[in-house]
């Protein structure tokens, strides 16, 4: 165990004995040990091997004693205690530029946070705007600073991935050499999470393509070069292959470095018992190894005897299959979609006007929206209490009138309270045309608990869309503990629609699940949960987790025209 990690974990002991309230001379001690460690000439195992620890100035006697049991044995048991009281990843938001104990104790206090995730996701919500000590400009602050923490992340969510790599993309389609592009991998797969970038190129200089690349002003380093691939470590932090080959081999290639390597694998073997061999080079056939000539992918999965599977289905979950007897579905498409929900305004913690969101959201080609902001008990999120809610509903009636060809739905993203109960009394949400329900509070609840409380909830008839399902925030905080199969039976018996959240930081329904509450025959609806106009984009994320999870149009309720939703809520309401 090097100095490094000792001084971090002294700083972290010092971190919980402050927020316990233990004596400021004990936590300033640890403190004051953990610059000692970090700034020692002489090797810390040496000075613990030779019992001259003691000697160096800022270590006294109880510190030498819990360091040299972290550098001889690897635990610290006075450390593994202390941290076992609080929430892990707390200590995680020190790193951020401009918080201190006292501010991680508010936003844990008063919203619960505990991870950089979970305030990323605050701050886009605006939910640092109106606690003490912080603000607007401290809000931007905190953004700038989880930006510079996050470079060099092990994963990165889909949407930071994808706005670098379709950036460096376009870049690599101004040199002259290429003669074609495109991002592969499991970013082209749209997996909600990603390593690294993957692109690849057709072209026949590839030493030039390789010079072109290299010299991107987004490059920062170049970690890896030889004929036909290149690897770099981008600005961002993200780590991006660039594979050149030639255009006849480029077909091939691009399926090949699309993935995933399960799907190969069964392709290989279909190839194989067709007594054709296949790889990133080609599909060939007999001793002589000829290539069958196939000038993309389609006619690849065509020779295969297969329809073309698109690249969001390549996770060896039956497609394979399905391909082969023809019944692959129809894609949903961005442009399928009518109309969109879970919007949040001004009047609770969004950054936008009822009329700003009514225009932004018209003028994307959609004809209708749910306003949906926060009930009462979200008092973080300025959750409206009942008078707000009618002034709210006469500001809508008032935009309806105005509008000919749009129209707003008054909804509500109701709190799921602890016990399962909505957030407002049951006369009272008969004002709403559709009750989104979300848990927003008390995630720690068992595995029972938490079933039982979403399960009453659905029981609901004031439910119409269960909200985030899992309550998960990507690479930041796991989903709740709940029986997701028991919850989805209870959906599809109680004609219950579940949300595919299209916030990036959620994704939530996940794409698996997706698969199973279409096989159920559950609705599924594709919401930005947008916070501001500009947010409403977030709905194309939104696609392609309905896409994974093989949904099609007539499986997405927004695909419904505005006379289709109208008619399905008011059947939803009695």
């Amino acid at each position: 165990m090097d100095k490094h990690i000792v001084a971090d974990i002294l700083n972290e002991i010092g971190f919980y004995l402050e927020w316990k309230g233990e004596s400021p001379f004990k936590t300033r001690a640890y403190e004051n040990g953990a610059r000692a460690v970090e700034s020692l000439d002489e090797d810390l195992k040496t000075l613990v091997q030779e019992n001259r620890l003691g000697s160096v100035r800022g270590i006294g006697k109880a510190l030498e004693q819990k360091i040299s049991e972290l550098v001889t044995t690897g635990h610290l048991k006075y450390y593994e205690d202390l941290k076992a009281e609080f929430p892990s990843g707390l200590f995680e938001l020190l790193k951020i530029p401009g918080l201190g104990i006292k501010k991680v104790r508010t936003l844990y206090d008063t919203l619960g946070i505990t991870t950089i995730g979970e305030l990323e996701y605050a701050c886009r919500e605006n939910r640092l705007v109106d606690l003490p000590g912080f603000g607007e400009k401290t809000q931007q602050n905190i953004m700038k600073g989880i930006a510079h923490a996050r470079t060099g992340a092990d994963r990165y969510l889909l949407s930071e991935a994808g706005e670098v790599a379709y950036s460096i993309l376009k870049k690599g389609k101004d040199c002259p050499q290429v003669q074609s592009m495109q991002i592969a991998g499991s970013l082209r797969r749209s997996r909600e999470t990603v390593k690294d970038i993957d692109i690849l190129a057709s072209s026949d200089q590839p030493e030039d393509v390789m010079k072109y690349f290299v010299s991107l002003p987004d490059v920062a380093d170049v970690t890896g070069q030889g004929e036909t691939k290149t690897s770099v470590r981008l600005k961002e932090g993200i780590a991006m292959d660039l594979r050149v080959v030639s255009p006849e081999q480029y077909p091939y290639a691009l399926q090949h470095f699309t993935g995933s390597r399960e799907h190969n694998t069964r392709l290989r073997h279909l190839a194989k018992s067709m007594d054709l061999k296949m790889n990133e080079y080609g599909l060939f056939r007999g001793e002589d190894e000829e290539r069958i000539s196939c000038a993309n992918e389609e006619e690849i999965y065509q020779a295969l005897g297969m329809s073309y599977i698109p690249p969001e289905l390549r996770e060896d979950t039956g497609e394979i299959e399905a391909a082969l007897e023809g019944r692959l579905p129809m894609l949903v498409e961005s442009r399928d979609l009518q109309g969109i929900f879970h919007l949040h305004s001004r009047y609770s913690d969004g950054s936008d006007t009822l009329a700003a969101l009514a225009e932004g959201t018209h003028r994307q080609g959609y004809h209708y929206m749910g306003i949906s902001d926060h009930s009462r008990s979200a008092y973080y999120a300025r959750g409206l209490k009942e008078e707000d809610v009618i002034r709210q509903q006469e500001e809508i009636d008032k935009l309806n009138a105005e509008w000919e060809d749009f129209h707003i739905f008054r909804g509500i993203e109701s709190d799921i309270l602890p016990d399962g109960s909505l957030d407002y009394p049951d006369g009272f949400l008969n004002r709403f045309d559709f009750v989104i329900a979300s848990v927003h509070s008390n995630f720690r609840m068992d595995r029972s608990s938490m079933t039982n409380r979403i399960l009453r909830v659905l029981d609901n008839p004031h439910t119409t869309i269960l909200g985030h399902p899992t309550g998960r925030l990507l690479l930041s905080r796991d989903g709740y503990e709940l029986d997701m199969e028991r919850i989805l039976e209870k959906a599809a018996e109680k004609e219950i629609v579940i949300e595919i959240n299209a916030n990036p930081h959620r994704l939530d329904l996940d794409w698996r699940w997706c698969k199973k509450a279409k096989e159920m025959g559950i609705r599924l609806m594709i919401n930005p949960d947008a916070h501001s106009v500009s947010e409403i984009s977030n709905t194309g994320f939104g696609t392609t987790v309905a896409r994974k999870g093989w949904c099609e149009k007539k499986d997405i309720l927004n695909c419904l025209d505005t006379a289709g939703m109208k008619e399905f809520l008011e059947k939803a309401k009695v």
